[in-house]
């Protein structure tokens, strides 16, 4: 069956390129802000009751994002299924591969809140959490973990209405989710009128209440058919061959994005050896790019959202078009910041740490690193096109060579020849960065996601 407002799809198979990839990416990029304030927010409100909540709070973050990976990969497969479908027009397989997508969110969901809650503390006291930390950690984890098939089921239902070329409904549901978040925050955690004091937990709970509502209205937005993509009851039924198409396609995003992970860490204890001072600088400087990161991936959602569609319209050149435009938009961006945090290198530092050795370092690594990251741009939204075809192995490969092939045993290396070590390491990682993106925009160019089936 026909969704209601699947006519807007027409836009994305024809019509101007640079007007589609800006109506889907500019609402994806509010999203992705919306969707860090809301981690911001629970941190403003729990540092008023002290440190202890705080690093709680931080810690547990770092816990979560263990599982994001996992999220991005079932994305990754739900993207590529529903775009393609949606572009050949077979509206009714565009809807059962949401669906299942959304089983499969919700299964995993519910493994992953039962574990959280039995080994919540295990995992505090594994990243070296005081024993304070632990019992609030736990408290926080606990409830978070319970209520994360919520959340998971909120990203994928994002994800496929984003595949269906519809970026404005999830920007909308995740701003509600902000507003009820802002108004939970305080009333759980302080205790205000009849709400119970609950402390670190009340931050939990309220961001548990925000994702649920938000989750149901992303899932009544699917079966009302007032989006770009309609689900049915009759679609809910398991379907294990379509299950294993998605996670074929899924498997290898979650590899590339836990290699990620997993690198950031290896490279974060390489800097550590350089002394405190160098881990501050680097971790501040490191806020500044991932903030100018969030165009990349708004940009590469478009690509992929645009490659998917008009490969299943069966119009390959307007996809390779199309992902060339986004990539070419996104180098703009990604210079523009660069020449920006390069000529205001020391005092944007300085705003966060006024310690002149932290100073020193951290705009020397600003200056030297921000250039490059014009090939982040072809490699994060070739990638996300790269996905979008369906194509997530060669990604995958693409990455753990640039990263672990590279990055990291050249940080190694050049921290004991280069002076001061520091250089060394940020040059590791501008040669990562260059060789990942000439790998990705080769491959694309070879061209075989142009007959990939999924």
């Amino acid at each position: 069956m026909r969704p209601i407002a699947a006519r807007n799809n027409a836009l994305l198979t024809e019509g101007s390129l640079v007007r589609g990839i800006r109506n889907l990416a500019v609402p994806m990029l509010v999203g992705a802000i919306l969707q860090n304030l809301q981690s911001l927010i629970n941190l403003f409100w729990v540092g008023r009751l002290g440190p202890t909540a705080v690093a709680a709070v931080a810690m547990a973050g770092t816990i979560l994002m263990i599982l994001f990976p996992m999220l991005m990969g079932l994305s990754t497969g739900t993207l590529a299924l529903v775009a393609r479908a949606v572009g050949a027009h077979r509206w009714d397989d565009a809807g059962e591969a949401a669906s299942q997508s959304i089983i499969l969110s919700a299964i995993l969901g519910v493994l992953t809140g039962l574990v959280g809650w039995h080994y919540s503390d295990h995992l505090f006291r594994l990243l070296g959490a005081e024993p304070d930390v632990v019992a609030a950690g736990e408290a926080y984890m606990r409830i978070a973990m319970l209520g994360s098939f919520t959340g998971f089921v909120l990203f994928i239902c994002s994800a496929a209405l984003q595949g269906a070329g519809d970026t404005v409904r999830p920007m909308y549901i995740m701003a509600i989710s902000n507003v009820l978040n802002i108004g939970l925050d305080p009333l759980f955690i302080f205790g205000i009128g009849p709400f119970p004091r609950m402390g670190v937990s009340g931050a939990a709970l309220a961001s548990v209440i925000s994702q649920t509502v938000a989750a149901i209205a992303a899932v009544h937005v699917l079966f009302s058919g007032k989006g770009h993509l309609q689900i049915h009851f009759s679609q809910w039924k398991p379907n294990l061959s379509l299950s294993w198409r998605i996670l074929r396609i899924g498997i290898p995003g979650s590899g590339q994005m836990l290699s990620r992970s997993l690198m950031s860490a290896v490279l974060m204890r390489i800097v550590a050896g350089c002394g405190t001072a160098t881990v501050a600088a680097y971790g501040t400087g490191l806020r500044f790019h991932m903030l100018i990161m969030m165009p990349a991936f708004a940009f590469g959602g478009a690509a992929a959202t645009m490659v998917g569609q008009n490969l299943g319209a069966g119009r390959p050149e307007r996809s390779r078009l199309a992902a060339w435009i986004a990539t070419g938009i996104d180098a703009v961006i990604m210079a523009v910041c660069a020449v920006v945090l390069m000529a205001f290198a020391r005092p944007l530092i300085r705003a966060f740490n006024r310690d002149p050795a932290v100073v020193d370092i951290g705009a020397q690594y600003l200056r030297t690193v921000s250039p490059f990251y014009v090939f982040a741009a072809l490699g994060v939204v070739l990638g996300r096109a790269l996905n979008g075809a369906g194509d997530s192995i060669a990604p995958m490969i693409i990455t753990v060579l640039s990263l672990w092939g590279l990055q990291v045993p050249l940080a190694i290396v050049l921290a004991r020849i280069w002076h001061p070590p520091t250089d060394g390491i940020w040059w590791a990682i501008n040669f990562a960065m260059i060789l990942n993106g000439l790998l990705t925009a080769a491959w694309f160019e070879v061209g075989r996601w142009r007959h990939k089936r999924v």
